[in-house]
């Protein structure tokens, strides 16, 4: 019974640590990008795997009880909230933003549709 445990605690401790370097790699994305959207690209991906990762370590390690559930909800509604609100506020910066012209171009149907045929 104590091998068990123990695999089940480094198996927990090794998803807390790749969650933490997930966070790490975010925080670099987030602080290298120019452009808002990359950044925020960097950061909704980072929350969504970051965090989903140390809370199944934090699940590996509680074990079976009424706390591993919650935490299980936990992951499920950051897996449905996060990349709904980054979504709704990349659509806000694309519709505000006075500089388009600067980092992307804006293509008619007529336009993407002779891009897509070359």
């Amino acid at each position: 019974m104590a091998v068990i445990e123990w695999v089940r605690f480094l198996a927990g401790t090794a998803l807390l640590v790749s969650g933490l370097i997930i966070f790490a790699i975010e925080m670099i994305g987030v602080f290298r990008f120019k452009y808002v959207l990359n950044r925020m690209h960097a950061a909704a991906m980072g929350d969504t795997l970051g965090i989903g990762f140390s809370l199944a370590g934090l699940i590996l390690m509680s074990g079976l009880n009424f706390t591993s559930l919650k935490l299980l909800f936990v992951i499920v509604f950051l897996w449905f909230s996060s990349p709904v609100s980054s979504h709704l506020i990349a659509r806000l910066e694309v519709t505000t933003d006075e500089e388009k012209e600067k980092y992307y171009k804006i293509l008619s149907l007529e336009e993407l549709e002779k891009e897509v045929e070359e």
